[in-house]
């Protein structure tokens, strides 16, 4: 393996965290502002891009703009285990999630996932950006034209919101998926859109205009709880109106849970 190997604990419900543990001179890489705790003798060094083997600053400097252009930070953080015996690294999640445990030979070496979904992993996985090839799929596919990829052989720890399902899908097998609730996907996974039929479903149904579709062979992940859905709906009661009540009836339920119109 050209990754560092770790051991790791996933602990939590709907809250969760990963607790990971290093051997000697053993790293692990992760997004900023998600480190929890640690135990004494882990060093922190921040350094450009993912910390994979990329030769020279022009290199250091391409993985971090390609991390740039996934909405990531520019800077990543690793941690190495210097003592001569065992530590423990904690990570978290920005919101109220899953974490999912993705060791990557076994999965292809490669898993294609939203911009943001990244939380941590061994060193020397590479954390780079996938282009979709189809225009549709770019413009309506809910991730637009970039996508995350991990590639290489270690662990690396994606973390999504809700509840998450793990489907494998066999030859020619599609699911049909909202395109916010995708996390992550192996790269021989055919993924498109599909534009939602009927009049009524499209102006009354409340999901959008399309579809993703992902279609097998291959294994996807889907989580239940998006945080773009999460947050439009705190927003919309955060204006003081119930969108879904229309304008009177939703003045009488303010009135009603004494919040006022």
């Amino acid at each position: 393996m050209k990754n560092h190997e770790i051991d790791y604990k996933i602990s939590g419900d709907e809250l969760q965290c990963v607790e990971i543990e290093l051997d000697p001179q053993e790293t692990v890489i992760a997004e900023p502002g998600s480190f929890m705790m640690m135990t004494e003798g882990i060093e922190m060094e921040t350094m450009f891009g993912d910390g994979s083997n990329q030769g020279g600053f022009m290199g250091k400097l391409f993985t971090a703009g390609k991390r740039m252009l996934t909405g990531e930070n520019l800077f990543m953080t690793a941690y190495t285990k210097v003592s001569q015996q065992k530590r423990q690294i904690t990570f978290a999640g920005p919101y109220t999630e899953k974490i999912i445990p993705m060791e990557l030979s076994k999965l292809g070496g490669k898993i294609i996932c939203q911009k943001d979904s990244f939380l941590c992993a061994a060193k020397g996985v590479d954390i780079g950006i996938e282009f979709q090839k189809k225009l549709g799929t770019g413009l309506f596919g809910g991730e637009g034209f970039i996508m995350q990829k991990l590639e290489g052989d270690g662990m690396a720890f994606v973390h999504s919101g809700g509840f998450v399902v793990a489907r494998d899908l066999q030859q020619g097998e599609m699911l049909k998926v909202d395109t916010g609730c995708i996390v992550g996907f192996t790269s021989s996974i055919d993924y498109d859109i599909q534009f939602v039929k009927g009049v009524k479903n499209v102006i009354f149904g409340g999901e959008g205009l399309f579809y993703a579709t992902l279609r097998g062979p291959g294994k996807v992940w889907i989580q239940s709880l998006p945080i773009s859905r999460l947050a439009g709906r705190i927003l919309s009661y955060g204006s003081g109106r119930r969108k879904e009540e229309g304008s009177i009836l939703g003045g009488l339920g303010n009135l009603l849970d004494g919040d006022g119109i």
